[in-house]
C-alpha cells in the first residue's frame, strides 16, 4: 500500500503578528485560535487524512525542541523532523521532505501544509485531501484553491481552466491583486485564493523540480544526503543548503508543469497573516470585539484586545488592535496592521532583542523569564521540567546566586553535588563549573541573581549537554 506522509512546513517567522509572534517563537508555536498551538492543530487535522502516517516536519533549527515537544504532547511520534539551516522558501523545503518520504517508500504521496493556517472545518479539509490523494496517485500535482467569498487583496489567486471536476487544470497563478481586480475575480467564480497547500507523489514533485529548477533539486539533494542525525532530528547539511537559491513551489514547479490541478476547498481557511485576519478568524462578542486575557473595555467596538500578563483597558476605541505582552505593547488601527512588519524591521535595525525574543524564553529543559536587570546585575526566574537539567557549564564574566522557591534542585558546583529544597540557596562564583537538575516529579522554580561585568547569554562554555548544544548558547 502506498504510504501517505503529511509534510508540515514550520519555518516561518510570522512578523506581522508581532509582538506575540517573534522570530524565535513564531505564530505556529502559539495557541492563537484554540487551546492548542497552530502547529498542533495542523498535526491533528492532517492525522485525519485516510491512511496518513505520522508527519514529516520541516522546521527552523532554532525551533527544534519546541516543535518536537508540541508534536509529542499530542501522543504523536513524527516520522522525521528535518532541520533547515537557513530559510530557502517552500520549493527546497518540500524537496527535503520528498526525499525523506521517497527514502521510506518509493511511491509515497505527500500532503504539504504550512503549520500556521486556520481551517475551521477540519472534516471538509480531510475529505478534500482524500480526493487530492487519489488525483496524486494518477500523477497530478494538486493544489487547494480556497473558495473566495469576498475580495481579498492579501492573497494570491489561482484561475482554473475548463474541466468537469472535482479538480480543474491550473490556468494561471496571479499575484496579490488590487481591490477592484479582486472583486472581479470573486464575481467570476473562476478564481480561488492560493492556499499554499499541495498533494503529490514525492517522486513526481522531485522529477518536475529536476526539470524546471534542476539547481534547486541538486542543492537540496546534496544537503539531504550529507545530513546527519542529531538526537531525534535530521540536521540538513548547512554548506550544501546554503548554495540553494530561495524559491516557492509555485514559481519553481506549479506555474511550469503541465500536470498542475486545483481542487476547490471551502472549509473556513485563513493563513492568519495579520492581526486583522486573526480577528476575523475568532468569535466576537455583541460589540464586535475579540477580547483575550485580562481585558476590560467601555464604549469600544470591533476591536481585538489581547492581554498576556496584566490588566489591559480601553475606552472609546473602534476598529483597533491592542496587544500586550510582558515586554511590549502594540496599538494600531485594523486598516494599518500590515505595517507591523515595518515596526519589526525598525527593531532589528536598532538592535532591539524584542524583534526576535520574548522576555520569557523557552529552552528544551523549561523556560526562563527576565524579571529585572541593571548595569551589573540581572534577575531571572528559571522553571525546569521534571527530570530536566541544564548543561554542565561555566561563565567567564558573571557569578550566580540561586534560590529555590518550588521543588527540589540537585546542584553541581565545582566538585560538590548537593540538594537544595524550597527556601534554600547557593552561590556559584565566576569560573566555577556548575549545573542544575530537577530530580523531582513537579516543576522546579528557581530565582537566579546574576552579578558581574557581562550578562549576555553567549557567556556560556558548555562541557556536557543532554540536548546536543555543546559549543552553542541556545
Amino acid at each position: 500500500m502506498t504510504s501517505i506522509f503529511p509534510v508540515i512546513l514550520s519555518g516561518g517567522a510570522g512578523t506581522r503578528l508581532w509582538p506575540l509572534s517573534r522570530e524565535m517563537y513564531p505564530k505556529q508555536l502559539l495557541a492563537l485560535t484554540s487551546n492548542f498551538t497552530m502547529l498542533q492543530e495542523t498535526v491533528t487535522r492532517l492525522a485525519g487524512v485516510s491512511e496518513a502516517r505520522p508527519p514529516i516536519v520541516v522546521c527552523n533549527e532554532a525551533h527544534r525542541f519546541t516543535v518536537a515537544e508540541q508534536v509529542r504532547a499530542l501522543g504523536v511520534e513524527p516520522t522525521a523532523i528535518l532541520l533547515e539551516p537557513a530559510g530557502r522558501n517552500t520549493a527546497p523545503a518540500v524537496a527535503l521532505a520528498a526525499l525523506k518520504a521517497q527514502e521510506l517508500d518509493a511511491d509515497a504521496i505527500i500532503v504539504v501544509a504550512p503549520a500556521d493556517h486556520v481551517i475551521r472545518d477540519a472534516r471538509a479539509f480531510q475529505q478534500a485531501a482524500n480526493v487530492a490523494v487519489a488525483e496524486a496517485a494518477r500523477g497530478k500535482l494538486v493544489t487547494f484553491g480556497i473558495v473566495a467569498h469576498a475580495p481579498e487583496t492579501g492573497y494570491g489567486y489561482i484561475r482554473r481552466g475548463e474541466g468537469e471536476g472535482p479538480t480543474f487544470p491550473v490556468a494561471q497563478f496571479i499575484e496579490k491583486p488590487p481591490l477592484d481586480v479582486a472583486r472581479q475575480f470573486v464575481e467570476s467564480g473562476d478564481y480561488y485564493w492560493n492556499s499554499g497547500m499541495f498533494v503529490f507523489q514525492a517522486s513526481r514533485y522531485l522529477a518536475e523540480l529536476g526539470k524546471f529548477a534542476p539547481d534547486i533539486l541538486e542543492a537540496s539533494t546534496a544537503a539531504y544526503r550529507a545530513a546527519r542525525a542529531d538526537l531525534d532530528f535530521v540536521r540538513i547539511d548547512k554548506a550544501a543548503f546554503d548554495r540553494c537559491r530561495s524559491e516557492s513551489i509555485d514559481y519553481a514547479v506549479m506555474e511550469k508543469t503541465h500536470d498542475a490541478v486545483v481542487l476547490p476547498l471551502d472549509a473556513g481557511w485563513s493563513d492568519v497573516g495579520s492581526w486583522s485576519s486573526l480577528f476575523d478568524a475568532l468569535p466576537s462578542d455583541e460589540d464586535g470585539n475579540v477580547l483575550q486575557g485580562d481585558v476590560l473595555v467601555h464604549d469600544t467596538h470591533d476591536c481585538y484586545v489581547h492581554s498576556s500578563s496584566r490588566l489591559v483597558t480601553a475606552v472609546g476605541m473602534d476598529d483597533h488592535i491592542i496587544v500586550e505582552t510582558k515586554d511590549a505593547v502594540l496599538v494600531a488601527p485594523k486598516g494599518r496592521v500590515q505595517d507591523v512588519k515595518e515596526l519589526v524591521s525598525m527593531l532589528r535595525k536598532s538592535g532591539r532583542s524584542e524583534s526576535a525574543w520574548h522576555r520569557e524564553v523557552y529552552r528544551p529543559w523549561g523556560s526562563y523569564d527576565s524579571l529585572d536587570h541593571g548595569e551589573r546585575f540581572q534577575v531571572k526566574r528559571l522553571i525546569l521540567k521534571p527530570g530536566a537539567m541544564l548543561s554542565l557549564q561555566m561563565h567567564h564574566h558573571r557569578a550566580e546566586h540561586w534560590i529555590v522557591v518550588q521543588g527540589t534542585a540537585r546542584v553541581t558546583c565545582g566538585e560538590k553535588i548537593f540538594l537544595l529544597s524550597e527556601n534554600e540557596s547557593t552561590y556559584v562564583p565566576v569560573g566555577a563549573t556548575h549545573r542544575i537538575e530537577n530530580p523531582g516529579k513537579v516543576a522546579l522554580h528557581i530565582v537566579e541573581v546574576r552579578s558581574g561585568t557581562y550578562m549576555g547569554e553567549d557567556d556560556i562554555v558548555r562541557f556536557e549537554d543532554n540536548y546536543g548544544r555543546e559549543g552553542t548558547h541556545n
